[in-house]
């Protein structure tokens, strides 16, 4: 009885860090996604480029939190027959070069097709060299790169755990809410890190869907191709340099993560 007790004490400790965790993402994100849009003229183009990379990658995060986790959490528990073939296409991303990616996908942005005809229909603009569309791809190609996490820090919750919460009466959104997101938190803050360091990183579905247009689709790594082209290396290092910097420290907090919470590693 002292364990039962004891086992239903632990889902709140941890629900306390993963809510704040999430609040503090959200509003960094918010901030970054606000912000950008407004002041995006009055700043430099090194500056502008950065910020267009991290509002690009925290909207692509948030985005993959709230659409990965369901999406792992259903790849774990279905029985459905056609699961493999949801999760082969899941992981197509990480075998299929971006540019395949980018192609279709700027096919099927265009006015003539029928997503692209939508969008332009509904809002007036083209889905191909916009933000939007930009943001559409990374979400695809770094799927797999949070909903694999996502699984392995779900899966690795202790069942006895599960059932514990389903014994005491708690309804099974309750318990995945208060009990399974709580305890699988480090998991998920992992697979949210390799999300934003995979989308900074981002450069063949970028190049495909984007181009090169200053504000708009014109993040760092193109605008480190584009230095380099016109051969202007002190600005293309300074590029390099701060990619370089950011994929260290967002490394560095997987690193850590991992070797704070055994089976994640």
């Amino acid at each position: 009885m002292t364990e039962e007790d004891g086992e239903r004490r632990q889902p709140p400790s941890g629900r306390g860090p993963f809510l704040q965790t999430g609040f503090l993402l959200g509003l960094t994100g918010l901030a970054v996604i606000l912000y950008v849009p407004a002041f995006e003229f009055r700043l430099p183009p090194f500056a502008l480029a950065i910020a267009l990379t991290l509002r690009l990658a925290l909207t692509t995060t948030l985005l993959l939190l709230g659409l990965g986790v369901p999406l792992a959490h259903w790849l774990n528990t279905s029985v459905w027959r056609g699961v493999p073939v949801v999760q082969t296409l899941v992981a197509l991303p990480i075998v299929l070069p971006p540019t395949v990616i980018g192609f279709y996908l700027l096919v099927c942005f265009a006015p003539t097709h029928l997503p692209g005809s939508l969008w332009l229909r509904l809002t007036g603009s083209s889905l191909s060299f916009s933000f939007t569309g930009l943001l559409i791809g990374s979400v695809l190609y770094s799927l797999p790169y949070a909903v694999q996490p996502f699984q392995s820090a779900l899966k690795g919750v202790p069942s006895a755990l599960l059932e514990a919460a389903a014994a005491s009466g708690a309804s099974p959104g309750r318990a995945f809410w208060r009990v399974h997101l709580p305890l699988a938190q480090n998991g998920l803050i992992v697979g949210g890190v390799l999300s934003f360091a995979h989308t900074v990183g981002e450069f063949g579905v970028v190049l495909m869907l984007g181009g090169n247009i200053p504000g708009q689709t014109r993040v760092a790594s193109i605008a480190l191709y584009d230095e380099v082209e016109k051969f202007n290396y002190p600005t293309a290092h300074l590029y390099a340099l701060t990619l370089l910097l950011l994929s260290g420290a967002l490394l560095s907090v997987v690193t850590f993560i991992q070797r704070r919470t055994p089976g994640l590693g």
